[in-house]
This record gives C-alpha cells, sequence and structure tokens, in this order.
C-alpha cells in the first residue's frame, strides 16, 4: 500500500485531466501516477545520457539510434 500525496492542480489541468480519465476509463490516481513513473524513468535516462554522453561521442555514436543498434 501507497502513501497518500496530496496535489493543487490548476482548474484547466484538472479539468483536462478528468476529461482524459472519463474518456480513458481509468482513475486520476492512475493517471498521476503513471505520469509520475514515466517523469522519473525519462530523469534517470536523461542522466545516464549526460553521464555516457562524452564516452559515446569518442566511440561515434552521435545519435540515439546510434546507441541503440550498438546494444541491440
Amino acid at each position: 500500500m501507497g502513501s497518500i500525496l496530496s496535489v493543487n492542480l490548476p482548474k484547466e489541468t484538472l479539468t483536462e485531466l478528468d476529461k482524459f480519465a472519463r474518456s480513458t476509463g481509468r482513475t486520476k490516481s492512475d493517471i498521476v501516477k503513471e505520469s509520475i513513473d514515466l517523469y522519473l524513468w525519462e530523469a534517470r535516462f536523461r542522466k545516464l545520457q549526460k553521464r555516457v554522453g562524452t564516452k559515446t561521442k569518442k566511440a561515434g555514436m552521435v545519435s540515439e539510434e546510434d546507441v541503440f543498434k550498438a546494444v541491440s
């Protein structure tokens, strides 16, 4: 069981979230949890990109596609 987090959203954002939740048949809570998970994953990915960026450039990999090809 998780913890409860209270978030104050602008009215426009809440209205859009309500509409999206209804149109997808999901709860607002599920959408917010998924959004936070995705945000944190992307933040970790960007941090990793910065850390290995110079190494990949030295290896001739200049795009994400180059890196993907190298590890696939």
